[in-house]
């Protein structure tokens, strides 16, 4: 594989956007309440989806990872110290919660004595002890994890767009198709 100075390749963009828009629809999709969500999911459409795409993103996410490890990267963009930390530290953040909030919604899930129910009504039975109490906490932590996701996705966002119009450089035209050209620098 040859190494391409400005973008990622169109495997890895793939799987980005497709992780990002399963996120998103996760989330859109997510319930308000709890248990009776839960217990809704064998007969709910929307919650079939929302555990659908949970467990897709988990997927997408392991995918990710081991193509990193085959794939060339771009060459990294010059950026200020701070900005580098920032950045590793928001994408290592994404990447611990994309595998943090399927397995704390899957664990909820069971420990309260539901299945985890695919789109097409697909079951998984509980897999560990009911343990009602201990479901709900993993439950509401699973809840406050879908808003820190969409945080620091928006902030990732912005972060994109910033450097696109402000800094003019390469790092959001890295993950867009080859036929967005790069801005010219300033």
């Amino acid at each position: 594989m040859e190494r391409n100075p400005v973008r990622y390749g169109a495997v890895s963009q793939t799987l980005h956007w497709l992780t990002a828009i399963l996120v998103l629809a996760a989330f859109i999709l997510g319930p308000e309440g709890g248990e009776e969500h839960a217990r809704a999911a064998g007969v709910d459409p929307q919650q079939q989806l929302h555990e659908t795409f949970g467990l897709a993103v988990f997927a997408l996410v392991l995918l990710r990872l081991l193509w990193r490890l085959v794939a060339r990267q771009p060459d990294p963009v010059p950026v200020a110290r701070w900005m580098g930390i920032v950045a590793k530290s928001v994408q290592g953040l994404l990447y611990l919660l994309m595998f943090a909030l399927p397995l704390t919604g899957v664990v909820g899930t069971w420990l309260e004595g539901h299945p985890l129910t695919l789109a097409g009504g697909a079951e998984i039975g509980p897999l560990l002890a009911l343990n009602h109490d201990l479901g709900e906490g993993v439950s509401e932590v699973h809840e406050f994890l879908g808003d820190a996701i969409m945080w620091l996705a928006g902030l990732h966002a912005v972060a994109a767009l910033y450097h696109h119009f402000i800094l003019r450089d390469s790092v959001l035209v890295s993950m867009l198709p080859r036929w967005v050209k790069p801005r010219p620098a300033r």
